[in-house]
């Protein structure tokens, strides 16, 4: 099976271009969402959280409050590695053992979308890496827009991300998504006429 990673920055846009490929009829495997998974599969993640971070964190149902501890780690970055440290073990156990299954089902070429592709070194078992870009101003607006925060607040979680100009160094197609809706998908097109000698 052809793996291709999929990564960018928060409010980049690349929730639109794996909605894309999704649209084109190829796999995606989705790690956010494989990030909220984890913490219903691995019990003791949650106990972990809880004896790192404090009990307040989570609501009186017992389930964790993502964006209290989401807004906390990005003020506190060095709180972030603690966090990693407990969460993204698990979330790569899982991700590597649903694109094994993906594999033995046949499937040809699965994506993986996954915004700390490079931080976690997981794009050197892709065999191609993708990078949706923008122009850091118009992220920050754009996350300004799309979580209502504020400037300082947008910057802080920009920042405690790998820059996406450093990211263009580890990856093999850069999309620049600092345009409009049709130029972006014009751009992934591309990328899947060079995927479609895989696909056949």
């Amino acid at each position: 099976m052809f793996k291709v990673g999929l990564t960018g920055g928060i409010a980049s846009g690349k929730s639109t271009v794996s909605a894309i490929f999704t649209e084109k009829g190829i796999e995606v495997i989705d790690a956010d969402i494989i990030a909220r998974e984890v913490l219903v599969l691995y019990p003791e993640i949650s106990k972990a959280i809880k004896n790192t971070f404090g009990e307040h964190f989570f609501t009186a149902e017992g389930s964790l409050n993502r964006k209290a501890l989401g807004e906390y780690i990005f003020k506190y970055p060095g709180e972030r590695k603690k966090l990693d440290d407990i969460m993204i073990p698990p979330i790569k156990e899982e991700i590597f053992k649903r694109l094994k299954a993906k594999e033995t089902e046949g499937v040809k070429v699965c994506v993986l979308d996954a915004p700390t592709l490079i931080e976690h070194g997981i794009h050197e078992n892709m065999d191609l890496n993708i990078l949706v870009w923008v122009d850091k101003d118009l992220q920050v607006e754009r996350l300004k827009i799309r979580d209502n925060l504020t400037t300082q607040q947008a910057l802080n979680r920009i920042n405690a991300q790998m820059s996406l100009d450093e990211k263009k160094k580890y990856v093999n197609f850069i999309i620049d998504n600092s345009k409009d809706l049709d130029y972006l998908k014009e751009q992934v097109k591309e990328v899947i006429e060079v995927l479609s000698i895989y696909l056949n």
